[in-house]
């Protein structure tokens, strides 16, 4: 124990004092960590610095402190008149706005784009909050019901039949088309070598036909008799509502279980009936609003929305076409993604507004807007098919087979299971094609269709506001508003990704 004790050491001094730890937080440990601490870091922040300094600064000067803010037309912007070097001209911006946000709609009829607006915002902000409830609802609503009130809304009109009505068309459309081509073929027969061969095909396309026509003889014979009545679109809708019901009621169940799925149905007919009542959809509707007379950010929205609403379904269906197994399907989706891959925007929106109608027969017409609608989302499809298939790769084959071996079948292993998991991954690619999409809806001025940047090109030729700033200031208004859409596109996927992705924090 003394041992223990006469060996012990107690210092008497104290330590020399050290210098403290350099700090690595805050604002002075970014500089000291991050900006500062080796030479080329040091160049490149004086770069970044420089570059910062002469951009950002005239962008401030020019937008803020230079700029005009009032006045009523183009001497309010002149130099000689400010008295100082004018940047931008705000009041030409405040005069052409209603051209920028409507093109050429009349302007007694904007509150329907107004109000269009409104119900978009109503019918989106509840859909991107996650804890707001009633998600399947609020979905139906805005992909379903929201785009044919839109319809309505901005282009007008009203309807003359309904499901009965329009299903009967299209069959008789189908059926004219098929008895067409075959008696299009017993026409080349009369000239052709192989005479007898395409008198046999012809003949067989015009049977095909015939017997067709008498079996949709009734449904055709049952529209007639409803269109000669007095209220032939609510008696339509009656029929309609009753056969969709049944079906319904049948698919649900029966007798058993099909009783919610009945009342479903009758409640959603219930509501169609409801708005074509408040819009006056049996008696003509609003005032017709032909879409030549669209224009600006209107038509920006349209079609981006559009496109990037229809574009992942399209691309989610080739992509899994493209991985199936029977040769058909697969050889028909590489094919649809290669063609509309290979070839450009531009000559994709040439084609569906020009050459698409000499493809159509003669009684049947698309509008131009909607021939661009229909290129884009086709278009957008292919790629986003791509994305698609490398998230579908990403995911290992034990999730298929565990879901095999439990049972599920494909429909149920790709939609529950593969599906998600895929979209989750290429979040990121996703939304980096929805942004690139935002942006190329410019092209459609090419097409006769004035977007955002067509309106704001067109507002140049007023000479009441031609000045030296004119052109700048509505580059930089516009800039200003794809660059909001698109910022708020890639920080809502940030979020999503990383609400999504929550398994895999630190």
């Amino acid at each position: 124990m003394s041992d223990i004790a006469s060996s012990s050491f107690v210092r008497r001094d104290l330590l020399t004092e050290r210098p403290a730890p350099v700090k690595t937080t805050g604002f002075v440990g970014l500089v000291r960590t991050r900006l500062f601490n080796s030479p080329t870091n040091i160049l490149l922040t004086i770069v970044g610095a420089l570059l910062l300094w002469f951009t950002i600064v005239p962008s401030v000067r020019f937008l803020m402190v230079d700029a005009v803010w009032s006045g009523k037309d183009r001497t309010a912007c002149l130099t000689e008149n400010a008295g100082f070097a004018v940047g931008a001209c705000w009041p030409y911006i405040q005069a052409k706005l209603p051209q920028l946000i409507y093109g050429f709609y009349p302007e007694a009829e904007r509150w329907r784009v107004n109000l269009t607006f409104i119900l978009a915002v109503a019918l989106l902000v509840p859909l991107l909050v996650p804890r707001l409830p009633a998600k399947g609802l609020n979905a139906s609503l805005f992909f379903f019901a929201f785009p044919v009130v839109a319809f309505f809304l901005l282009h007008g009109g009203g309807i003359k039949g309904f499901g009965l009505s329009w299903t009967a068309g299209l069959l008789e459309l189908f059926d004219d088309s098929i008895i067409g081509a075959g008696q299009a073929v017993l026409g080349l027969s009369k000239t052709s070598a192989v005479a007898p061969l395409l008198w046999a095909v012809g003949s067989f396309i015009v049977l095909v036909g015939t017997a067709i026509s008498w079996l949709i003889l009734p449904l055709i014979w049952l529209r007639d008799q409803i269109q000669g009545a007095g209220q032939s679109i609510w008696a339509d809708f009656a029929v309609t509502t009753a056969v969709v019901s049944l079906i319904a009621f049948g698919l649900g169940g029966g007798l058993r279980t099909g009783w919610r799925a009945l009342a479903s149905s009758i409640v959603a007919f219930g509501a169609i009936a409801i708005v074509i009542k408040l819009m006056g959809l049996d008696r003509g509707g609003l005032p017709v609003v032909t879409t030549n007379l669209w224009g600006g950010l209107l038509v920006t929205l349209v079609v981006s929305v559009t496109g990037i609403v229809t574009s992942l379904p399209i691309g989610i269906a080739l992509a899994l076409g493209r991985r199936s197994t029977i040769p058909l399907i697969r050889i028909f989706s590489i094919a649809f993604i290669e063609f509309w891959r290979g070839v450009p925007l531009i000559t994709v929106l040439f084609f569906a507004t020009y050459m698409l109608p000499l493809f159509l027969p003669g009684n049947f017409t698309v509008d131009g807007l909607v021939r661009a609608l229909i290129g884009i989302a086709l278009f957008t499809g292919a790629y986003q098919a791509e994305n698609v298939r490398g998230g579908l790769a990403a995911i290992p084959r034990g999730q298929g087979e565990a879901a095999a071996a439990l049972g599920l079948s494909w429909w149920k292993t790709t939609s529950l299971i593969v599906l998600p998991q895929a979209l989750r991954h290429v979040i990121p690619n996703l939304v980096n094609s929805f942004i690139s999409l935002f942006k190329d809806t410019s092209l459609v001025s090419i097409v006769a269709l004035f977007d955002l940047l067509g309106s704001l090109r067109a507002s140049f030729s007023d000479p009441k506001w031609s000045t030296p700033s004119t052109a700048f200031t509505g580059f930089a208004f516009a800039g200003i508003i794809y660059f909001i859409f698109c910022f708020g596109m890639s920080r809502y996927s940030l979020f999503v990704e990383h609400r999504l992705n929550a398994h895999r924090r630190n």
